[in-house]
């Protein structure tokens, strides 16, 4: 079912090493001419075109693309105790975790007279999405929600697709997760039409709507299949992105200690998210490997999204790596920069504080990823496709942006005149050094 990449024996460069681990392509590049007519659509046609869009991709045409205060209440009423429960563990584990996140202010004097300050600013708007596709994410709710409002944005949107068994609103429970966040601001569109809405903003159709119907955001987050990332795309400049993210992704770097249960249980657990899963182990015990191999057998074919996960599987982005040692892992997982990397090995700790490259880090047999998927207090929002090599999961510095302040004196300008002059002469800029000296004239 899942294929096996022998590393053992090879001494390989990053860019050898890279292309010999499994990946998930996401053709976002091939979504675009699709997408771009969408989104040309939603800023020319507004309210009609999301809801023409709807009928098309969804199956359903809202009567109303802004989910009235009523249906978010009445979901919230008819929620699961159980699950509400779970969600409200969530949010005060999610918010204690991003309220450690705000950045702080600092002031620095260079000299009498000379100071420079910077302060960190919330974003006045954002817009967030949560899919609704093959399966319903209430979780991306808090973690997208929680992030923005611990950053202190005023102003924030939820867009979620429109369900054809719910009268053309989005998901219930992804109604009650925004209801118990507070969160009155929920519209009834999915896909790359959603993220255009939320970049160009949408005149209304009265009197359903009224004149406007959703105002521009300064920056879109939220996971999505290819149009959204190819929506993003195509969007980023006029607004902030948080990523386009690719299918979901975990590495297992373990070591003949790990348990088999817990190894395939994990692959199989992010792999029922979607044919293109990603889901790879890393070991240099090729014991453990076969016994991986054997209890997904058994394991696979007995889940409740057994054909979705047999593909995710047996996939050409999913493989059981063998590597030499724990060394040999560690490079590795690095060079592939999983989303998520669990690390079930007897060191697991010490291996951790080495990793550069990983979008989350779950240490040990009783952190898997289902763990921070939901409530370990971290953002499940992650980058994948390898950007942990140079990006952040989303937190509250995704809603922040820094401001620096200058204030020099007369004195601690005039210290300076002449090293600006000779620097700006020497950039053949003369006009920069003039615009001191005419202070001093």
């Amino acid at each position: 079912m899942i294929s096996r990449i022998d590393l053992r024996g090879r001494t390989l460069s990053t860019r050898e090493l890279t292309a010999a681990l499994p990946r998930a392509e996401l053709d976002v590049e091939a979504a675009l001419a699709q997408v771009e007519p969408i989104v040309a659509d939603v800023r020319e046609r507004g309210a009609v075109a999301l809801r023409d869009l709807a009928e098309r991709f969804d199956h359903v045409r809202p009567r109303e693309l802004r989910v009235s205060r009523s249906a978010l209440s009445d979901a919230l009423a008819a929620l699961d105790p159980a699950v509400r429960a779970g969600l409200e563990e969530a949010i005060i584990r999610v918010r204690a975790v991003h309220a450690a996140q705000r950045p702080q202010n600092f002031s620095v004097d260079l000299a009498p007279g000379a100071q420079v300050r910077q302060r960190w600013v919330p974003v006045g708007r954002v817009g967030l999405y949560v899919p609704g596709g093959l399966a319903v994410y209430p979780s991306s709710v808090v973690m997208n929600v929680v992030a923005a409002q611990e950053a202190g944005v005023p102003s924030l949107a939820v867009a979620s697709p429109p369900q054809k068994d719910n009268d053309g609103l989005p998901n219930a429970t992804i109604l009650a997760a925004c209801a118990l966040l507070e969160i009155d601001e929920v519209y009834a569109v999915g896909g790359a039409q959603a993220i255009a809405m939320f970049a160009y903003g949408a005149d209304g159709s009265e009197p359903v709507d009224g004149a406007v119907l959703c105002e521009p955001v300064d920056v879109i987050t939220g996971p999505g299949n290819v149009y959204v990332a190819a929506a993003k795309r195509v969007v980023r400049g006029v607004v902030g992105i948080d990523a386009e993210a690719g299918p979901t992704e975990i590495a297992i770097l373990a070591d003949a200690g790990a348990d088999p249960a817990h190894v395939a249980t994990d692959l199989v657990s992010q792999a029922e998210h979607d044919p293109m899963a990603a889901s790879v182990l890393v070991t240099d015990s090729e014991e453990l490997a076969r016994a991986v191999e054997a209890d997904l057998e058994t394991r696979v074919a007995r889940t409740k999204h057994a054909e979705r996960v047999h593909t995710a599987l047996s996939g050409p982005q999913s493989a059981i790596v063998l590597v030499d040692d724990m060394e040999q892992g560690l490079r590795v997982v690095d060079a592939y920069g999983a989303e998520h990397l669990e690390i079930q090995t007897a060191d697991a700790a010490a291996l951790a504080q080495r990793v550069r490259s990983a979008g989350a880090i779950f240490v040990g047999p009783y952190s898997p990823v289902s763990l921070g998927d939901y409530m370990a207090g971290s953002n499940h929002v992650l980058p994948t496709g390898g950007c942990a090599h140079y990006a952040s999961g989303l937190g509250v510095h995704s809603f922040v942006k820094a401001i620096q302040v200058i204030e020099y004196s007369e004195d601690a300008l005039r210290e300076l005149a002449e090293r600006i002059v000779a620097l700006a002469d020497a950039e053949d800029l003369p006009a920069h050094g003039e615009a001191v000296q005419v202070r001093f004239e």
